[in-house]
């Protein structure tokens, strides 16, 4: 059954919460590269960067044009009231302001599959990246500002991190502390029955799934942070990676989609590089940059 007409999508090429302009020309792809929306859909303007470094506010990089962007894609959901909501970031943050709407809509019932390597709980004392505290967020917790825009808090039993890697303590004690289950790459398998053995005994109606591209394999998918040409030898020493792969995604949210009603689907961190740097030469060349008029 086709769900388009009542599916809001949402272009939200928020860069911000990672702190890195790459993720504007990456959101802009994504929605490129997406069969062409037959419902509405919602562009959502964001600062465009410039020479100078993200302020530091109160912890959090670029919070207060955060904290607008999170306004501005709240009022787009709310002009539409939409039974689901597809967005296409973009930093991991752009998926606050739909799950929290899609929670509150499902009557605080809804269940979360957050397909990542990391569990983006952290708070502003561990980093000043806010896409590192989305769902920290939406459970209720974290930073007052961004956590006051949800005004039902998912329950943690409904949630689910598949694909999660290494974590740091911090991040345990979160998942420890409210009960969120997760598995890793080598746990969900060949099949995707530990996840769908998970939303039966949880009884889930409604599920928003989140799909944070860093969960693939950076030396299988090339368009991630990890994969950066440009980034010194070490940059990433340390930091959790992907272990994924796309067929792996796409087996998953295929055989969860038989099981349950998908009402949400956020697709975030696209960092496409050589896209990116070819774009870069393109508009220096002969012919193609642009030039004052004769």
């Amino acid at each position: 059954m086709s769900h388009s007409n009542r599916t809001l999508r949402l272009l939200f090429p928020q860069w911000q919460g990672g702190n890195n302009p790459a993720y504007i020309f990456g959101a802009k792809l994504l929605d490129y590269l997406s069969p062409a929306s037959t419902g509405p859909r919602e562009v959502i303007n964001v600062d465009a960067p410039t020479d100078d470094e993200l302020p530091l506010e109160n912890g959090i990089r670029g919070r207060q044009a955060l904290l607008r962007q999170l306004s501005d894609a709240e009022d787009a959901i709310a002009r539409h009231q939409p039974e689901r909501l597809v967005v296409l970031g973009g930093d991991c943050l752009v998926d606050l302001a739909p799950f929290a709407y899609l929670n509150e809509r499902y009557n605080g019932e809804l269940g979360v599959l957050w397909i990542d390597a990391h569990p983006d709980v952290m708070t502003p004392k561990e980093f000043d990246h806010a896409h590192a505290m989305v769902l920290g967020n939406l459970i209720g917790e974290g930073d007052d500002d961004f956590r006051r825009h949800v005004k039902t808090p998912l329950k943690p039993e409904n949630v689910m991190i598949a694909g999660l890697g290494a974590t740091l303590p911090s991040e345990s004690e979160f998942l420890d502390k409210h009960g969120v289950s997760s598995m890793g790459p080598a746990e969900i398998g060949d099949d995707s029955m530990a996840i769908i053995d998970w939303i039966e005994a949880r009884g889930i109606r409604h599920l928003a799934i989140h799909f944070d591209l860093d969960v693939l394999d950076p030396s299988h998918f090339r368009s991630v942070l990890f994969a950066d040409p440009t980034a010194p030898i070490g940059s990433f020493d340390g930091i959790t990676q992907g272990d994924m792969n796309l067929n792996s995604v796409l087996r998953l949210i295929t055989d969860v989609d038989t099981k349950t009603d998908i009402v949400g689907l956020g697709i975030t961190e696209h960092l496409p590089w050589d896209a990116i740097n070819l774009s870069s030469v393109l508009a220096k060349l002969p012919l193609l940059r642009s030039s004052p008029s004769a």
